[in-house]
């Protein structure tokens, strides 16, 4: 299969190649505030104490996650974000990965929990 047929991507929208920035550009830097804010709001929220806090705090990082979710959903629209289907053996190559670390690396036999 040719790469650009393995593609999962849509129609790309055109913006104007200037030294100024375009939609693209505003919508990239947007997800990646987003993406970044939501990974330090998962921080705040493992060592939130207090429970009036904590709330807020899911609260925000909900909200701040739809918006990660809507900017992803349209630069993916707009043909701006584009993903590859994993093969089989990828995923294959994953999933033993993943098995032979939770057997080496847990501190439990993967059969009961503590």
């Amino acid at each position: 299969m040719n790469q650009n047929q393995s593609k999962i991507k849509n129609p790309k929208t055109s913006v104007p190649k200037t030294p100024l920035m375009n939609d693209r550009d505003f919508s990239n830097d947007m997800l990646a505030t987003e993406k970044y804010m939501t990974d330090s709001y998962c921080t705040a929220l493992n060592e939130a104490s207090h429970e009036a806090l904590y709330d807020d705090l899911i609260t925000i990082f909900n909200e701040t996650q739809q918006c990660q979710r809507d900017f992803f959903n349209l630069m993916f629209q707009k043909g701006w974000y584009k993903l590859e289907p994993a093969t089989e053996q990828q995923i294959q190559q994953s999933h033993q990965q993943f098995t032979n670390y939770t057997t080496t690396q847990f501190p439990y036999d993967g059969k009961t929990m503590m």
